[in-house]
């Protein structure tokens, strides 16, 4: 039998009260994640759980090499069950590790599996869940209907063109899928491949990029473009924002002259003007058109260069950074904010050492009348497990307001990620439990049903304006 029983992390009866009876069963919006629009287009159904579960997901593969799993076993050419026996014979030496408990969760919640995963028993999981995931209601759309999942954010770069959510938006899925705008690629000038990705860009938008503002056109085409897609998210994954001033004419200069040259060329703090000014007139264009501006930072991405050489970026060779935050976040937001042009923004930090920083920095930029304009994000990548969640949900409480938090999101690129939902929301409601239980907070069930309710799914909904 599992350890994951009914009250499984709720150690009060108010607890136990408002979960079950309220945080269990909200719907989801899961309004940042990195799914394969097409599968999700196309119902996809997995060939196994190895393709299901362990392809792409660098959480897995960081703990199966830390096990000593050789890479032939992890991201190489042996057979899927081969590598997911090696994934099974890891499981129970991730005690005290997030994945112990996902694994398990997931594994109960999408295939009834209640056992704990053992190399013994690699063979029966493999099986069992195979046959699900084959069957009719296995795709990806039983798949996130099996957890309620409204609707789903992809993160889609403004070269692409969305046809797969053209399609699904045709069909009777019951969870509708939007693009998420990810235009790093643009920001980012002094990367090697910058200028082959503005021909691209140029391309895919029909305007011929020559200049800063042929730039700006061609991005505000590709925004129109997303937009007539249901598209009302932007996101930014920067390891900083720089703490330079914004500089048109600058960042004019150093786009011309980027764009003439086979290399960047200009000092480091000229792509740091380029950067900001870009994500400067960015975010002026998502205020405009009322979208939501997402940042993540902080990552120190493909620390293990020969692992970037040979297996490419995103499987599992990044970690947290230390780079400064405050001072250059204060000065973007403050820009935008001058001349009221700051949209709704989501702010995540990967430092935990950045908590306060964030929970202080969302208050200074509220207001315009609506309720939690700036928001610090859900404890994202690296924190969020149980207490990366706890700390940043108390410092947000202390620091701001814990009742206009949108809650939870998975950043995940797999279908089965969903009950990491409700892992944040028992976790939510045990720690309200305990507070009542401890005379922090008054035992008002009704009181706490509300505030539950709105961080599991009302505030976000409200947010992001979902029906």
């Amino acid at each position: 039998m599992s350890f994951i029983q009914e009250n499984w992390l709720l150690e009060t009866p108010l607890a136990r009260e408002l979960y079950h009876d309220v945080a269990r069963e909200q719907p989801i919006i899961d309004y940042h994640n990195h799914l394969i629009p097409e599968q999700l287009a196309t119902d996809h159904h997995f060939a196994n759980l190895h393709a299901a579960w362990l392809a792409g997901d660098h959480y897995k593969w960081r703990a199966m090499r830390m096990h000593g799993v050789e890479e032939k076993l992890i991201t190489g050419d042996a057979e899927p069950r081969d590598k997911f026996r090696a994934y099974a014979t890891t499981v129970p030496h991730t005690l005290r590790n997030p994945l112990f408990h996902w694994s398990h969760l997931e594994l109960k919640r999408y295939f009834g599996i209640d056992a704990l995963l053992t190399a013994e028993n690699a063979d029966y999981v493999y099986d069992k869940a195979g046959e699900k995931l084959r069957s009719e209601n296995g795709g990806t759309w039983g798949l996130l209907a099996g957890q309620n999942v409204r609707m789903v954010c992809t993160t889609d770069d403004p070269t692409d063109g969305l046809e797969h959510h053209a399609a699904l938006a045709k069909t009777d899925c019951k969870t509708r899928m939007l693009p998420g705008w990810r235009p790093d690629k643009a920001l980012l000038i002094d990367a090697e491949n910058w200028r082959k990705y503005i021909a691209k860009l140029s391309e895919v938008s029909g305007v011929s990029i020559a200049s800063y503002d042929d730039l700006l056109r061609a991005l505000s085409k590709r925004l129109d473009h997303f937009a007539a897609q249901g598209c009302t998210i932007s996101d930014h994954g920067l390891s900083f924002v720089p703490n330079v001033a914004y500089d048109p004419e600058l960042a004019a200069e150093v786009c011309g002259q980027t764009l003439l040259s086979e290399t960047f060329l200009a000092p480091a703090v000229s792509a740091q003007t380029f950067t900001f000014t870009l994500l400067v007139d960015l975010a002026r264009m998502y205020a405009k058109r009322g979208w939501v501006f997402q940042l993540h930072l902080g990552a120190l991405r493909n620390n293990n260069e020969r692992g970037l050489r040979e297996l490419g970026p995103d499987t599992g060779f990044d970690s947290i950074g230390d780079f400064p935050q405050a001072a250059g976040l204060s000065r973007l937001l403050n820009t935008l904010d001058n001349t009221s042009e700051l949209p709704k923004t989501i702010l995540y930090n990967l430092n935990p050492a950045d908590n306060a920083v964030f929970a202080t920095m969302i208050g200074n930029f509220a207001g315009g009348g609506i309720r939690g304009k700036v928001q610090w994000g859900s404890a994202w990548w690296f924190l969020d497990q149980w207490d990366g969640m706890t700390e940043q949900i108390n410092t947000l409480s202390n620091m701001g307001l814990l009742s206009t938090f949108i809650g939870m999101l998975t950043d995940s690129r797999s279908y089965l990620s969903y009950p990491r939902h409700e892992y944040f929301r028992r976790l939510l409601c045990n720690l309200l439990g305990n507070d009542a239980a401890k005379g922090r907070i008054p035992g008002d069930k009704a009181m706490l049903s509300e505030l539950v309710g709105n961080v599991c799914y009302g505030n976000a909904a409200a947010y992001f304006g979902v029906e």
